[in-house]
């Protein structure tokens, strides 16, 4: 089984990285094919606590080489920080390669994002700022930097000057902020070329090869299934393909080649930015929920909204994933509530539909229909068999699946490394 795509199934921070941990020391190589600096991954190595935002969670196992795919837009500041961040701490960063098509993320996109997103005012969607829409804007604009122009001065230049052309205008006439000298996007970008020159590599060509060895590859999505750009809460969205059909064009591999993809699910629900959320709580339980679950963003540190558990959401997830396993993630964080309400269903406008409605208006004024399951109060912490689970918790993880679309094949049950009951394997 060489080609596994991991995606989230609700709105991000389901535990990703901590899912891809669970599975490097199995993997030859772990590949990132969406999204930019504007997601983080958070995982627990023993006592050390590793945030990633822009780099593959697989970069933190030995002998396992990460790649930033063709699908992710690179901030080369935030990469270097990244890696010098890690270095410093006794980890061998040289195996990563990024694709010569990646775009690039200038200073010009960050402006952009940022200028933007207050003129919008009460239309605010949300982004973090960070450049990652306006730079997938000038791809698909066809007016983008990518990995591989930083090697040709000349073009490198004249592409900033053709991109500096229009948005001097927006940023002068429109925001009624400077223009932007060329000079200062090229020379900023001509300082990394040297440090990035071993890094950049035909990424589809080498993920290629090492799937035909029989190598295994993890296809490590960015954000979730309900940010991405077509299938997600739109426009409340991030600006690429977070679903598993995005690893295929973000790396450059055939669909052939993929033979599972997992899916990772929070026991309740949670997002950040802006945008409709059936199950989001405004009383003490999301309060709760916020502080047993930590639900700050790794990213942005924002305070996440939090939810209960949406189980029409994770169905569709199922569905447009082509999800085979889930895995659930912070069971323990429910550990102490007496009934654990979960949607099974909305009500819009008096018709019950237990299906996420293809009108985000409907979607928008949903009601949540919710069931409630006994819960626990034993600590969980420590359960490494699904038996070791109190009887409630056990049925919690049942229903649940009966209700998702896809088996459960592992459970977290705590922050730390090794804090996981496995049901089924995810490799084989």
């Amino acid at each position: 089984m060489p080609g596994i795509v991991l995606v989230g199934a609700q709105w991000g921070d389901e535990g990703k990285g901590k899912a891809t941990d669970l599975l490097s020391s199995r993997l030859d190589y772990v590949v990132k094919f969406n999204g930019g600096n504007n997601a983080g991954h958070t995982v627990v190595i023993g006592d050390e606590k590793y945030a990633l935002h822009l780099l593959p969670s697989g970069i933190l196992t030995p002998g396992v080489t990460p790649v930033i795919g063709n699908g992710v837009v690179v901030d080369i500041e935030v990469l270097f920080e990244e890696l010098d961040a890690l270095t410093a701490r006794g980890l061998d960063v040289s195996k990563l390669r990024i694709s010569a098509n990646a775009h690039v993320i200038t200073a010009y996109h960050r402006t952009l994002d940022k200028v933007t997103e207050r003129f919008l005012g009460k239309r605010q969607i949300g982004t973090t700022g960070r450049g990652i829409g306006p730079t997938y804007a000038d791809k698909i604009n066809r007016v983008g930097i990518r990995m591989q122009d930083l090697f040709d001065e000349g073009i490198l230049r004249q592409k900033v000057e053709g991109a500096l052309d229009q948005k001097n205008h927006l940023l002068v006439k429109i925001f009624n902020r400077r223009a932007i000298e060329p000079d200062e996007i090229v020379d900023d970008l001509l300082g990394y070329v040297d440090r990035l020159r071993p890094m950049v590599a035909d990424t589809a060509l080498l993920l290629h090869q090492a799937l035909d060895r029989g190598e295994t590859v993890l296809f490590e999505g960015g954000q979730a299934t309900m940010l991405d750009v077509d299938h997600g809460t739109y426009p409340f969205v991030t600006s690429s393909n977070a679903t598993s059909g995005g690893a295929i064009t973000g790396s450059g591999i055939a669909l052939n080649k993929i033979d599972r993809v997992i899916a990772v699910v929070k026991a309740y629900t949670t997002r950040v930015g802006a945008g409709p959320f059936p199950t989001e709580l405004f009383d003490e339980w999301g309060d709760f929920l916020t502080e047993q679950g930590h639900e700050f963003g790794t990213t942005t540190g924002r305070r996440r909204r939090t939810g209960w558990y949406d189980a029409p959401i994770a169905r569709y997830a199922s569905r447009i994933n082509g999800v085979t396993d889930f895995v659930l993630t912070k069971l323990d964080v429910l550990t102490g509530i007496e009934k654990i309400p979960v949607c099974v269903a909305y009500d819009v406008d008096g018709t019950i539909v237990d299906e996420v409605p293809v009108s985000q208006s409907d979607f928008h004024h949903a009601k949540p229909v919710y069931e409630e399951f006994p819960g626990w109060t034993e600590d969980i912490s420590g359960a490494r068999e699904f038996s070791d689970l109190p009887a409630n918790a056990q049925a919690y993880v049942r229903e649940l699946e009966s209700m998702s679309g896809s088996r459960i094949s592992a459970i977290g049950v705590g922050p730390a490394r090794d804090a996981i009951v496995q049901l089924h394997d995810l490799l084989d």
